[in-house]
Parts: structure tokens; sequence; C-alpha cells
């Protein structure tokens, strides 16, 4: 018969029951030297012992408790004792804990420190202290007792680190969620200093941007100034200074304590106010320094590589606020420009008509015989001529504006050209205004339109005149340059194709000791119809014209301006590339139109074909009319026998004066074409897209202008 320990089991009829642990008998305390009182020991080790010690009883009532646990807790001793435990839970965990605690007391056992349990009590104040904690049940010491022994972790270095990491997170949050709610720059511009005080416990944060010049930072926002430091006031951009240094090494610097600081001068102010130790760090936009935010305390050494981290990402999160709100408005800038070009290149289209049949009117009138002894008739027709032509000249500003204009780019030297303009202006202005022309040694020329570039520049002048009624200077500088600036180049419209930026650009600055302009002025200056003149003394056309030249020429321009600093507008054209320059060269034919010329005029304004048909006729021409490109395909017959298809471009709602002519020189290949139109996006668009030898003419024109337009396009044929 097998042996008890080895014979074969029976076979298991359901769960068998599991061994149950046996409770530990004490392990025996070796015995203390004589003389020294058992109860004394362990009554002064649970009085000195570093952790928080509780004892309570079954119910959870607290029958002991040490000096540690009374200053964690914020109680004394005595408070704490007849205490329930229940009262040291925060209310939202209390029903958990009660649960917790009643389980724990029908199954003690014990719990060390490091289990990972970590807990929240609340203090004798209300507020709530992270921490861990230890059981030790005494009932197999005889005693129905717990021992609680608890820890703050807060004190642990790296628990007091990542706290304070999830501290400057939330506030970099906080920050985050405000960028997104508001647009106003001005508004996170007050809150990082004190978002950046609070988290770093400091009394000293100041946010310093740099001004236009570059010279002088602005405090632009803080909290706790110090000295001259006050809102708004101006601190010159040295080396030598907090700021400035900052600037000069352009990554963060910490300053352990001002008393023995060298690479800057501290001012004596920071001493004064009792700081020991600083904190700064670039805010850049887009590659570029715009300014510094700072902390400083009171206590030295005050800063590491976490505060110096946390006090970047808000500087990021600023700099990016205030990039974005730079961004859209220049963008609402460019939006808002646009719609009122494309508003302004309808009204001069309708203009231009209008002032074609009062213009050629004028000139019937003025040739007839009746009216060639009227001295009071001819000068009532000089006036109303004089009157259409202002009238043209104003459409011609507001096409500029609009950038609809046709433009005739040709190379030109920026030097003689300055000076050319300078030995007028000598003549005309005020003598007390000095004018003075610097341009740099072999300068390159520019591709623009010679007459719209000098006009620019004219009406630049003019105004740096308005602005020295009392003289002053008025200085011409041109300087090539490889690209647009930084703060131009990032602008929604500013030119972007790599034909436009390869060969680099002329900046040629127009700058005056005049007023200057506040801010609120200078950003409506390129607006059309807005001016600071008295009424009748100016337009408001005469920036906005220069706006849309330059744009529409692939250049950019910028305004710098300040009260009592004088204005400078700088124009940046792109230089000429001499290899791929078009030559334009004037048509070698006199003005003189052949005489008998057949010509089909089409053209829908019933007034403005009748002008036409009149000068036309006036001319020597034989004239067939088309009110529409259908009817004439109709008169463009096999024996039609036309020299000139002159037409407008648009025709109201049937086919355009372009498809016409193509259709017509398919016909006839030897048949010259001049195009018109009052509006000059589609001249523009005729000028890229119709062959070379089409001529265009703008309305209004007068006899003079549609003769030369027609000798020329006759003459190519």
């Amino acid at each position: 018969m097998p042996s008890p320990g080895t014979g074969r089991r029976r076979p298991a009829r359901g769960p068998q029951p599991q061994p149950q642990p046996q409770p530990q008998a004490p392990v025996p305390a070796a015995p203390l030297p004589p003389g020294i009182d058992e109860y004394a020991v362990f009554r002064t080790l649970f009085a000195a012992y570093p952790d928080a010690l509780i004892v309570a009883d079954a119910r959870g009532t607290i029958v002991l408790a040490n000096p540690a646990a009374a200053g964690l807790l914020g109680y004394s001793i005595a408070e704490l004792v007849g205490l329930n435990v229940d009262v040291l839970v925060p209310d939202a965990i209390r029903p958990r804990h009660a649960a917790y605690r009643s389980a724990y007391a029908h199954q003690p056992k014990p719990r060390p420190m490091g289990t990972g349990m970590e807990l929240v009590a609340k203090r004798r104040d209300g507020s709530e202290v992270m921490v861990e904690i230890a059981l030790s049940p005494l009932q197999s010491h005889g005693l129905p007792l717990v021992v609680a022994a608890i820890r703050g972790i807060g004190a642990y270095p790296r628990v007091r680190q990542a706290l304070q990491r999830a501290r400057y997170g939330e506030h970099l949050a906080q920050l985050g969620r405000l960028a997104v709610d508001s647009r106003d720059p001005q508004v996170l511009l007050d809150r990082v200093p004190a978002i950046a005080a609070e988290a770093l416990e400091v009394g000293v944060s100041m946010v310093f941007l740099l001004e236009a010049d570059r010279l002088h930072f602005r405090v632009a926002s803080g909290v706790g100034q110090v000295g001259g430091e006050t809102l708004g006031s101006l601190i010159t951009n040295r080396p030598d200074t907090p700021q400035g240094f900052v600037l000069a090494e352009g990554r963060p610097v910490v300053v352990d304590d001002y008393r023995t600081e060298r690479r800057f001068l501290v001012p004596p102010a920071y001493l004064a106010a009792g700081l020991a130790s600083g904190l700064a760090v670039p805010l850049t936009d887009r590659g570029r320094i715009i300014g510094a935010l700072t902390v400083r305390s009171h206590e030295a050494g005050r800063f590491g590589d976490d505060e110096r981290r946390f006090l970047e990402s808000l500087s990021n999160l600023l700099a990016t606020s205030l990039q974005r709100a730079e961004s859209e408005a220049a963008l609402n800038h460019a939006q808002r420009l646009e719609s009122v070009g494309q508003l302004t290149g309808g009204i001069a289209h309708d203009f231009n008509n209008l002032l074609t049949i009062i213009q050629g009117n004028l000139q019937v009138l003025e040739e007839l015989p009746a009216l060639a002894d009227d001295a009071w008739g001819q000068h009532l027709v000089d006036a109303a001529t004089r009157a259409t032509k202002r009238g043209a000249e104003l459409t011609g500003k507001l096409l500029a504006f609009s950038r609809r204009q046709v433009l005739q780019p040709n190379p030109v030297d920026v030097d003689v050209l300055l000076n050319s303009l300078a030995d007028m202006l000598r003549r005309t202005l005020d003598q007390r205004i000095r004018i003075d022309v610097e341009v740099a040694p072999a300068c390159p020329p520019v591709l623009a339109d010679p007459g719209q570039l000098e006009s620019a520049l004219l009406n630049i002048a003019i105004n740096a005149r308005d602005a020295m009624p009392d003289g002053g200077t008025l200085r011409f500088r041109a300087d090539p340059c490889s690209a647009l600036p930084a703060e131009i180049r990032n602008e929604p419209d500013a030119p972007r194709a790599a034909g436009e930026l390869r060969e680099g650009f002329v900046a040629i600055s127009i700058a005056d000791t005049g007023a200057g302009m506040p801010d609120e002025v200078k950003e409506r200056a390129f607006e059309p119809f807005f001016t600071t003149k008295e009424a009748g003394r100016g337009t408001g056309l005469g920036l906005s014209t220069v706006y849309g030249f330059v744009k529409q020429s692939h250049g950019a321009v910028v305004i710098e301006s300040a009260p009592g600093a004088g204005t400078t507008l700088t124009l940046f054209i792109p230089q000429h590339r001499a290899a791929n320059a078009p030559v334009h060269e004037a048509a070698s034919a006199s003005d003189a139109v052949p005489m008998g010329l057949n010509v089909l005029l089409v053209e829908d304004e019933t007034e403005v074909r009748a002008i036409a048909q009149h000068f036309l006729g006036t001319l020597g021409c034989r004239v067939s009319e088309a009110a529409s490109a259908e009817q004439a395909l109709l008169a463009l017959g096999p024996d039609a026998g036309f020299d000139l298809l002159i037409t407008d471009i648009a025709l109201g709602a049937g086919m355009r004066g372009t498809q016409l002519a193509a259709q017509a020189q398919q016909r006839f290949p030897a048949m010259a074409v001049l195009l018109m139109s009052g509006f000059s996006a589609e001249l523009l668009d005729a000028d890229r897209d119709s062959p070379p030898a089409w001529e265009l003419l703008r309305k209004p024109y007068s006899r003079d202008e549609l003769a030369r337009a027609i000798a020329r396009v006759v003459a190519l044929r």
C-alpha cells in the first residue's frame, strides 16, 4: 500500500479550500539595556518620527498623533485626537474613502510606503496636500488599532519639479486659450507678464518691443515696473543695457546675481529695488528679433532650465499671436484695397465712355464755323475741354490705384531720373526746401514705366512739400538690394514669383523733415480718397496711385513716419534684366492717316460710335459701322476690302472685340486691328494675349490720339 506521502490523490469534486495564511507571531524584541524604560522609548520614538503618525481605532477615531502629523495637517495634537479620519479626506473622495476603510477593517493587512497609492489629505484650513500613506494594523499585537504613517510627497525634489512643470503647463494652456479666443494682440501683451509673474512667483515681469527704427525699446506691458521702465517709456537699444544685450546675444540670458553681473550695465534702480536675479528671452517674429520678455526676482539664482523653457514657450506663443494679428491686419488691408480697386476700375470704365462722348463733342463744337469768331463760345469750349482732361486724369489715377492701367515698362536710369526730377523741383518748390540726391555707385537701371515712375516720385515730393510749410530737406536716395526686406516680403500681396526676385530691386527712398504722421494716419495713407489736407487742396489719390503703380510693377512700397520725425517712403522697383528686356522702339511712321482708308468701326455705344465716325471722316477715311461683333462678321464678306478694323473690346452680351479681331484676321490676314476700351483691365488682357501688330487705344481719346494710333498700326501691315 502506498505510503500516505506518495499515494494517489482522489479526483477533485469541486472547489477545494485554499490554505489560509497563518498570522505570524510577533518577533521578540531584543531586550533593552538595564535602566531604560521601554514605554518611554516608544513614546519618544513616536514623537520624534519624521513622518506623520496617526493611530486610529476601528471606528476611525484618532487616539494618538505625533507632532509631524500636526504640522503636516495644520492641527494641534490635541485637536487631532478625537477627530474621525474622514475629516482629513477631501469632500469629493470621502464616500470612496469610507468604503475603502470599511473593507480594510474587515481584512486588515500591512501596506507599506511606495505601493503607488497616492492620496490627497485635507488640512485644517481647507487646503490640500498630496500624500503617500502606509498602514499597519496592530490586531496581531492584541490592540484593535491601526497606525497610519503619512508622508507629504510634495517635498520630494522630483515630485516638486513635476508639480512645477505641470503648473507651468497649465499657465501655457491658459495663454493658449486666450490666444484662440482673443483677436486683439494688446490683450495678450497685457496678460503675458501677469502669467509669467504668477507662474514663476516673481514680482517683476516686462515685455519690451523694438521700435521701427530699432534704436529704442518700448515698454509694451509689465507687472511691477522698476525705475524708468514704466508703460510706454522708451529705452535706448544698446548692447550694454539689459534689453540690448538680449538682442545682441539673440538667445536667452540668465543673470544669477545682479550685484556681480559684468556683461552689461545693471541699472541702479534694480539694485535699489532689491532685485537679485533675472531671466530674459528674445521675442522672435519670422527669424527677426522684435523684443524681449523678462522676469526678475528678489532671490539670487532663482532661474534654471525649467524656468527658461517656460519663458521661451510664453515668448513663442506671444510672438506667434502678434505675427498672426499683423498678418491678419495686412491681409484685411490688402483685401480692402483690392475691393476698392475693383470698384474704381469699373467706375473708370463707365466714366471713360462718358468722357469720350463729352470730349469728342467738344472737339466738334470747337471746329464749327458758327463758333470760329465767337470768343466767348470758344472760351466755354476750352474750359469744358480742360475739365474733361482733368476728369481723364482722375480716372487714370483711379486705374493706377486699382492696378488696371496699361504700363509700358522700359529700362530707366535711376540716376538720370532722380537728378532731372530734382532740378525741376528746385525751380518749382519753395526755395526754403533743400533737395538732395544720393545714388549708389553703379546703381542698376530699373524696369518700369518711365512716365508713371516719375509721376509717382512727383506725387510723393508734393506731399513732402505740404508737410514742410516752413521749409526743410527733401532727400532722394537709390540703392540696389538683392531682395525685399523681411517685413514686406511676408505681406499677403508681396512679389513672390522667382522671376520677380531673381535679379533684385532698387530701393528708391524719398525722405522729408516734415511733421510726420501718427500711426492712425500712416495706416490709411495708401487708401484712395483719404487725405488730411484741407477741403479743395487734395483728392486723396496721390499715394494710392503710387501704391497701385508700384504693385503693378511687381514691386513694393514701405512708409516710415512718426510725429515730429518726418516721413520716408521707399519704393522697391525691380531691376532691369538686360538679357530678357523687350525692345520698345517708336513707330517710324508719321501721324498721317492714308487718305481713303477703308475702316470697319465696331462700337456698341451709339454716341461713342458717332464721335468715332466723325473723327474718322475728318481724317479722310471711308467708314462702315457695326453695333456688335455679329453685325461686323456679316460685313466681313469675301469682297469686303477693309484695310482696318477698329473695335471696342467690350461689345455687350455678345462676342468680344478681341474674338472678333481674331476671326477677322483669319479671313483677311493683311487687315490691321486697333482695339479700344475705357476699361484698362481689358487693355491689359489684350496687351498680354494679342499679337504684337495689334494696336491698343485707351478711352477717352482725342482725334489726334486716334490718328496717331491708326498711323502706327497701318505702318506695321
